[in-house]
């Protein structure tokens, strides 16, 4: 499914993901996984090496390679994921800095020697869209990497993509905030006993919480009154598990049958984890995770306990 940039970058179009939307993924088949992937963030590093995060990065360099290494480790898995998601920051710089394009650019470039049964899945972050988006920012997003919120199948499981950054500040574009809520809500609403899907999972870039739900606000988490009518919500159609990035740091926790997983990142450490993804098995009983090294992903693959869950 990867090979012409059209193919690779531009494939969530129209509120769904077509290059994984046939009919017969609606249908559980048995155990599969796939790769959660956050924050490679290309000019980062430096910068905040430098004490300067807030400029777009002049230099990228190293996430480049760390985002080839990525590719290198999730290429040797076998079998192969499903797919991987990149939950958002694809890039340091924030829409209308010079540096943005090109950093998109070689980003792009470090991606294509993905698999070509591997598709990418892309989640908008707020460094993608702006602090605070634009009518403008985001069409520029879709532009370069697709839809910024939309819903997809695999093997029985419905994946909702979540554009974050209109749940965090949505002052500057109200009306786009609207319409992803009834989209939502649409989703949310639409499961039935006839086609329900075995789970529901979610992919957001900031996460709901950091460690839990009643947590004070932060840069880092969704505003408290946000994020309780989001868990009320996904709690009430059964969704399993929320996916982010954002905080370059592992953490997260469980509340209510929810589980709120928070992936460090394949850029810029910012706590005492190292470059790496995360391996998400999914069974017919639930969804088992773990956090891998990108350089023990690529000398040893995934961990043998979770890939016996794939012979079930």
């Amino acid at each position: 499914m990867a090979g012409t940039e059209d193919d690779i970058f531009l494939r969530a179009k129209h509120r769904t993901f077509t290059g994984l939307s046939e009919d017969i993924e609606h249908e559980w088949r048995g155990p599969f996984y796939f790769i959660q992937a956050a924050d490679p963030q290309l000019g980062l590093m430096k910068a905040w090496r430098e004490g300067d995060s807030k400029s777009g990065g002049d230099e990228w360099t190293e996430e480049v390679e760390l985002t080839k290494q990525a590719v290198e480790a999730m290429n040797r898995l076998r079998p192969r994921p499903r797919f991987m998601v990149l939950c958002g920051d694809l890039v340091h710089a924030m829409p209308g800095h010079p540096f943005k394009e090109a950093q998109e650019r070689d980003l792009k470039t470090a991606l294509k020697g993905t698999d070509p049964s591997i598709p990418l899945v892309f989640v908008s972050g707020n460094h993608d869209l702006g602090n605070t988006p634009t009518p403008s920012t985001v069409e520029q997003y879709c532009t370069s990497w697709g839809d910024d919120y939309f819903s997809f199948w695999v093997g029985g499981v419905l994946f909702l993509v979540l554009n974050s950054q209109l749940f965090y500040d949505a002052s500057a574009c109200p009306q786009l905030k609207e319409a992803q809520e009834t989209w939502l809500d649409e989703q949310l609403n639409k499961v039935s006993s006839s086609s329900a899907p075995k789970h529901i999972l979610v992919f957001q870039h900031i996460p709901l919480y950091i460690k839990k739900p009643d947590e004070d606000d932060d840069y880092f988490n969704l505003q408290k009154e946000v994020r309780q009518n989001l868990m009320d919500r996904f709690k009430s159609a059964g969704v399993k598990a929320v996916f982010s990035g954002h905080y370059h740091r592992n953490a997260g926790g469980r509340h209510g049958g929810l589980d709120m997983v928070v992936s460090s990142a394949i850029g810029c450490q910012l706590g005492e984890d190292v470059h790496g993804v995360r391996v998400v098995v999914v069974t017919a009983d639930g969804v088992v995770h773990r956090y891998h090294s990108l350089e023990r992903m690529r000398t040893a693959g995934m961990d043998e306990d979770l890939r016996k869950l794939l012979q079930a």
